[in-house]
């Protein structure tokens, strides 16, 4: 029988559903056993966020210095044939509890060797964080055979008001008579998830120990956006730079450095109502004299799954 592992932290309870609805189809296999372990932070999370420890848990989350997490129900000697890492990105990098399991002996021993599965679920901006999660997979020796992204369907413009209103107010909408449409992922997406359980629960019974073949590919698994990848890099070095600066203030819970996370909000406003766009615009102006480097950059990001949905038909 083949052994499946399963960790996530969702702190809204969406990347909860996604995981459910992933995994369900798995759990009916007679051939896999599934653990679920859930990441649990020592202290938890607050939702909805209060306004300024929303935007101050930048700095430490971009900087990979979480707060600790209590220790996961994982046996370490436990052999696994497969392990889902499901997370969230914050500020484009990979949520706090995630960064702390991944910076974990317990991971780097579960993981070693192993075949992993990404699962995201976030707002649009996601490829920065996985190339940080592919790093760390590589350097436990582990192999990443499939990356699932499951992202808000409204444009950023929409999200870039919902989002914050969701993660602050608790409200996600719709609002001002649907102006500002609901935030978060869909439910049909998140049901549509199911189509990778039955994908995994069809091949991995039969599947060579050493295969490092994608097990999602025509299924729809990630999606591109192409005009988002630079503006990704951008943010994350100004996240860098603004993270690096609060952190010289001190703690967290530093008077000083809560006050300039005003000054840092009206920075990241500005930007990404200029400063993003801009690069967006650029970088279609741009694209018929670049259009082998965009294909080429397009397939490195929807690596090892891909875009094609050729046998999505089949599979939902």
């Amino acid at each position: 029988m083949k052994k499946v592992l399963v960790v996530y932290y969702s702190q809204t309870g969406q990347l909860r559903d996604i995981v459910n609805a992933t995994v369900a189809p798995i759990q009916q296999s007679p051939d896999i056993s599934v653990d679920i372990v859930e990441l649990k932070p020592a202290k938890p999370f607050p939702f909805p966020w209060p306004f300024v420890r929303f935007f101050n848990t930048m700095p430490d989350t971009v900087y990979e210095d979480p707060m600790p997490i209590e220790p996961p129900a994982i046996d370490p000697d436990a052999h696994y044939d497969l392990v889902i890492l499901a997370y969230q990105v914050w500020f484009l990098s990979p949520s706090m509890p995630t960064m702390a399991f991944l910076q974990s002996e317990l991971a780097k021993k579960v993981l070693a060797g192993k075949p992993v599965i990404t699962l995201i679920g976030c707002r649009n901006m996601w490829t920065v964080a996985q190339e940080r999660v592919k790093e760390i997979l590589t350097s436990f020796g582990a192999r990443l055979i499939d990356n699932v992204v499951l992202t808000d369907s409204a444009h950023s413009a929409f999200t870039f008001a919902s989002t914050p209103i969701w993660m602050v107010f608790g409200k996600k909408g719709p609002l001002l008579n649907g102006l500002i449409p609901r935030a978060g992922i869909s439910e049909e997406d998140i049901a549509g998830s199911a189509r990778f359980g039955r994908a995994i629960a069809a091949q991995l019974p039969n599947r060579p120990a050493d295969a490092t073949n994608p097990m999602l590919s025509g299924l729809g698994a990630v999606s591109i956006h192409e005009g988002l990848i630079e503006s990704e890099k951008t943010v994350k070095r100004s996240f860098r730079l603004w993270g690096g600066f609060l952190r010289s203030l001190g703690k967290p819970s530093s008077p000083l450095r809560q006050l300039f996370v005003y000054f840092y909000f009206l920075f990241l406003l500005t930007m990404i109502l200029t400063v993003v766009p801009l690069l967006a615009v650029v970088k279609m102006i741009l694209k018929p004299f670049v259009r082998g480097a965009i294909s080429d950059q397009r397939a490195y990001y929807a690596a090892p799954s891909g875009e094609s949905r050729q046998l999505l038909d089949g599979a939902a």
